[in-house]
């Protein structure tokens, strides 16, 4: 029997906004995935580490802060440090267009903005997890 999507949802640093987070970790399970939410305050190396124990698909890390341009380049680090290359990192939050290009390039998944519809997020971790992983 095929094992269903398995998605960490994370919130990276200070940031104590959480209910957004909470809302795609419900969209998604509602979707169909395992979601694994780790709650507030994660480091990227708690985030990663998680992410290699619970043996997911994909990240997804919800972020307000403006940190998003230290979180996302770390937690790629950290991925390909562990070798977890065919991990999808994704998430969303509030990150300009520029950056969220930029963040890209340096190989992290499409990034959404405050008010992408839910289904449209499951969607591409759906897609992308098809063409990417295997059962």
């Amino acid at each position: 029997m095929k094992r269903p999507i398995r998605v960490l949802v994370a919130k990276v640093g200070l940031d104590g906004h959480d209910r957004g987070a909470k809302v795609i970790a419900t969209a998604l399970r509602d979707a169909g995935m395992e979601v694994i939410y780790t709650g507030l305050r994660q480091t990227p190396e708690m985030v990663v580490n998680a992410a290699l124990q619970e043996d997911v698909d994909a990240i997804g890390i919800s972020i307000l802060s403006g940190a998003h341009m230290t979180v996302f380049p770390k937690i790629i680090a950290l991925l390909k440090e562990r070798e977890m290359n065919d991990v999808l990192l994704t998430g969303g939050g509030i990150i300009p267009e520029d950056d969220m290009k930029t963040l890209n390039d340096m190989g992290v998944g499409k990034l959404f903005a405050p008010g992408t519809a839910t289904s449209d997020i499951a969607i591409y971790i759906k897609d992308w997890v098809k063409k990417h992983r295997s059962f």
